[in-house]
């Protein structure tokens, strides 16, 4: 009976030692895919001879890019040249063009956020290429009590969140939440 309390005693220990990661699946990696535009992206449109419909636009709430004489043209969920599409369609029902040419790309992409045990925890920029460890980085890196290996984050895919595990070359998307854990002694 003794050796057996002992194990449960060792495991019921090694379960309590579980970090805060240690029950999400991993981030799923989303090589090549195009990036998809989403609420608080902002867009500049370029309607080839017509500066009026030419601009900075910012997806809003609801999804939806609110243009001059068309008023609002959904976005969200959608590609630059799915837009770019949806605009020359507008154009051509309303009679405004016969052949429209429509450019968009992304100027400003949605914030990124970290919490937890970083320097500065907050609200920060979005910069292509950004992993776990450069948006820590942007945040006044780790605190002395960091777990540096993993982190928690949460990404919003196809309009639910959906929460994961990450390591420090994970890439970030526009509108994670990072999560920097504590660190067990």
């Amino acid at each position: 009976m003794p050796l057996r309390r002992a194990v449960l005693l060792l495991l019921s220990g090694l379960a309590a030692c579980a970090g805060p990661t240690d029950g999400l699946p991993p981030l799923a990696e989303e090589p090549g895919t195009e990036y998809r535009l989403g609420a608080g992206d902002q867009v500049r449109v370029i309607t080839f001879a017509d500066e009026q419909l030419t601009g900075e636009f910012r997806v809003g709430d609801h999804g939806t890019v609110s243009l001059p004489l068309l008023g609002p043209v959904p976005a969200a969920g959608h590609t630059t040249s799915e837009l770019e599409a949806a605009i020359t369609a507008a154009l051509k029902q309303r009679g405004l063009f016969r052949d429209p040419s429509v450019s968009v790309e992304v100027t400003a992409y949605r914030p990124i956020f970290i919490l937890g045990e970083v320097s500065r925890p907050g609200q920060y920029p979005y910069q292509p290429g950004m992993s776990v460890v450069t948006a820590v980085t942007v945040a006044g890196g780790f605190t002395y009590r960091a777990n540096e290996d993993t982190a928690s984050v949460i990404r919003n895919t196809g309009g639910h969140p959906i929460e994961a595990r990450a390591n420090r070359q994970s890439l970030v998307q526009p509108g994670d939440v990072i999560t920097i854990f504590e660190r067990h002694f």
